[in-house]
């Protein structure tokens, strides 16, 4: 059998322009190297799935870190309220949080990836789990199928969505990397995005479980300052995660990660000189009380003794015997707690993977190849990103119904030529 469309690769972006091209009246085959298809949607979000964000398509631009002019064409197929109208109409509730982030009102993951799957099977699509692609057929420089352990399927077109390399045990393993450099393409060299980091000082050790909220993160390299956001944030036994390092994370270089500084305010709705005030004005309500007592009520816990020691003091001072100097080194820290990267964790953690098929070799109308006709891209295996928010699974979401569209045409016109 002749497909109209072979789909590498069972994920969102896969089972997306699956269900897509096979509502179109397409004849779709997915295969996947692993038992279950979706299996990194499924966890995404911590199981809650931020399937995309309800902002506009500018909005949608600033928040894509690498190549999101490429993406403009994309996005204009399929907005983030075209996903979102698409789900709500395969039954699947949705709501929308903080920072325009797009749930599912159950927050259960596995709801849309059962929306897609549903989809699909009433559809008529083929799908053969545990069956990966050892090889693309190209017959005259035209990608024509594919080859897998169980033989070969031929196509008209042939769609890459294998992922990255984030969260090897759901099955992004590479795989797509290797394929596209058989078909000629350039990969740039995969790193993690989105990724906690590990710190210099040992301290952040002692605050291992804390979360904080409300404090401001900004990166800096030199006199510049990368990144700088308000949220939250958390001290592991290796440095720091959270969204806002998460977030933080994408604008570093892994290369390059001794040029950069982190500093945590930890009271931004406080001047420094209000800080002060405060201060003084606790000071003044307990004049005797040792200053690790009294700072309870600005700092927690746990983090005390670890402000204290950058601070140059004890703890057991008597508050009414803080000088001045001691007093600003303890606000200094409050506004301005500095970290130093020395690692980002290893890319299995990493939540997406930056990195992958150079751009330029892809067509951005329709996410085909420029080298190798009838082979088309989609989600993480293309080489953009973005920040945490829902926007990397509208990249998946768009390109993948961009590829599925442009299939699609191209079938319809060579049926009308015909």
């Amino acid at each position: 059998m002749v497909y109209d469309m072979i789909v590498v690769g069972g994920g969102a972006a896969g089972c997306f322009a699956a269900s897509h091209a096979s509502a179109a009246g397409l004849r779709v085959l997915v295969l996947d190297g692993n038992d279950r298809l979706m299996h990194k949607l499924s966890i995404t979000g911590k199981g809650r799935c931020n399937l995309t964000n309800a902002c506009d398509r500018d909005e949608l631009m600033r928040n894509i870190l690498r190549n999101p002019r490429f993406l403009y064409s994309a996005f204009s197929h399929c907005a983030p309220q075209d996903v979102m109208e698409y789900f709500e109409k395969c039954g699947v509730p949705l709501k929308i949080e903080r920072g325009r982030r797009v749930f599912p009102v159950s927050d259960r993951a596995a709801d849309i990836a059962a929306a897609l799957h549903k989809q699909m099977t009433a559809n008529g699509v083929e799908i053969r789990l545990n069956e990966p692609v050892k090889r693309l057929l190209v017959t005259e420089g035209r990608c024509t199928g594919v080859q897998t352990g169980g033989g070969e399927y031929r196509a008209d077109a042939v769609l890459l969505a294998t992922g990255g390399m984030s969260y090897p045990r759901t099955g992004s393993r590479g795989a797509g990397y290797r394929l596209a450099e058989q078909a000629g393409h350039t990969v740039k060299t995969p790193q993690p995005s989105l990724i906690p980091l590990e710190t210099v000082e040992k301290d952040a050790a002692e605050m291992q479980g804390l979360s904080l909220r409300n404090v401001t993160l900004t990166v800096k390299s030199g006199k510049k300052a990368l990144f700088s956001e308000q949220g939250e944030m958390l001290f592991t036994h290796f440095g720091i995660s959270g969204p806002l390092v998460l977030s933080a994370s994408c604008v570093m270089d892994p290369g390059m990660l001794a040029d950069y500084e982190l500093r945590i305010d930890l009271k931004p709705a406080l001047t420094p000189e209000q800080l002060d005030r405060r201060l003084l004005r606790d000071f003044a309500e307990v004049p005797n009380r040792a200053l690790g007592n009294v700072l309870k009520s600005l700092l927690p816990a746990s983090m005390i003794p670890v402000m204290l020691r950058r601070a140059g003091l004890s703890g057991a001072e008597k508050v009414n015997s803080v000088t001045k100097e001691q007093r600003r080194a303890i606000a200094e820290n409050v506004k301005s707690l500095c970290y130093h990267v020395s690692a980002m964790r290893p890319i299995a953690e990493a939540i997406v993977t930056r990195g992958g098929v150079t751009v330029r070799e892809v067509n951005p109308n329709t996410m085909e190849s420029k080298i190798t006709p009838g082979l088309y891209f989609a989600g993480e295996l293309l080489d953009t990103d973005g920040f945490t928010g829902g926007y990397n699974l509208q990249i998946a979401f768009a390109t993948a119904y961009t590829a599925a569209a442009a299939i699609r045409e191209r079938k319809n016109s060579l049926l009308y030529a015909g």
